[in-house]
């Protein structure tokens, strides 16, 4: 994640993504937590998921909400997650087993987006 350092997306359990076979999906990072459905599609050459969430901050119990994107790029997951009037944050996940049959992406590093298309 890039808005946040790794301590911060890693806070209460190790940041991933699993998206399941109906469209639907979740993530934890930091103290949210999210509820996803998704649409697989392109972004120019490569393949990519968009999607949108919903849930809340386990901090607090704010409801939140956002959207995201991502691109698989050889074996890694990379694209960003936006809180909806709030913060965004690129990321970086990799595949990784944590049970029979689950094959969530793991969250490997972070990127600051803003600072890339900035500079």
């Amino acid at each position: 994640m890039s808005t946040w350092g790794e301590d911060d997306f890693n806070e209460e359990v190790q940041a991933f993504i699993d998206f399941d076979d109906d469209g639907g999906g979740s993530f934890p990072f930091g103290y949210v937590q999210g509820h996803l459905d998704y649409l697989i599609m392109n972004r120019g050459e490569e393949p990519a998921i968009e999607v949108t969430w919903e849930e809340g901050d386990g901090a607090d119990g704010t409801s939140l909400s956002g959207r995201g994107w991502a691109t698989l790029r050889g074996d890694e997951l990379h694209g960003s997650i936006f809180i909806h009037l709030g913060d965004d944050s690129g990321f970086i996940a990799g595949r990784a087993r944590i049970s029979k049959g689950k094959w969530p992406w793991i969250m490997k590093r972070s990127l600051n987006l803003a600072k890339a298309l900035l500079s």
